[in-house]
């Protein structure tokens, strides 16, 4: 091992000195083995980390549960808060306006890819189209969702939401036009 560390090049030096190397004993001593009078130097840690005894605190699970926020106004003042069978419904609402037509844009392309492999020439268009229409639909289900749900805790609404969907889309517009 001496004799490797003792026979590597030195770098060029540009000192202006005629002597092509420095002496061994100029050598650094990171590079001379360990020994009892620089073992103090390079003494290892021995409680490195990852190498202790001590187990880690256990790690506290998160709540899993949704938070319903509080709406403030602009002035600072807190609102009602949204009721929690109100927040499920539209939770639920939006997961299904977004899910089912990305869901059958999915089903589209792989019915499109499976066309394909059986050698049928499906055009270019058709799964542009259906993917566009599909995913562009999946994009407006989570205004659609938040509008069509009741916001009354007794009364959950059609199936669809049309009627809710109508007359909060008239109360957004007219409580923009007011601010």
């Amino acid at each position: 091992m001496n004799s490797l560390i003792l026979s590597q090049r030195s770098p060029f030096y540009l000192t202006g000195s005629s002597s092509p190397s420095p002496s061994p004993s100029k050598l650094h001593t990171n590079f001379l083995p360990t020994t009892p009078r620089n073992l103090t130097k390079w003494q290892q840690n021995a409680n490195a980390k990852g190498f202790t005894s001590k187990k880690p605190p256990p790690i506290k699970q998160p709540k899993l549960e949704f938070e319903i926020p509080k709406i403030q106004n602009s002035g600072g003042e807190d609102e009602e808060e949204i009721p929690r069978d109100v927040f499920n419904r539209l939770i639920l609402r939006v997961c299904v306006c977004v899910g089912v037509p990305m869901v059958l844009g999915y089903g589209f392309l792989s019915i499109f890819g499976a066309l394909r492999e059986q050698g049928y020439d499906v055009p270019k268009w058709m799964p542009f189209l259906s993917s566009f229409l599909t995913f562009g639909a999946s994009c407006f289900g989570i205004p659609y969702g938040a509008l069509s749900t009741s916001l009354d805790p007794d009364r959950k609404g059609s199936v669809l939401g049309f009627d809710e969907a109508q007359k909060h889309w008239v109360e957004m517009w007219e409580e923009e036009d007011k601010s």
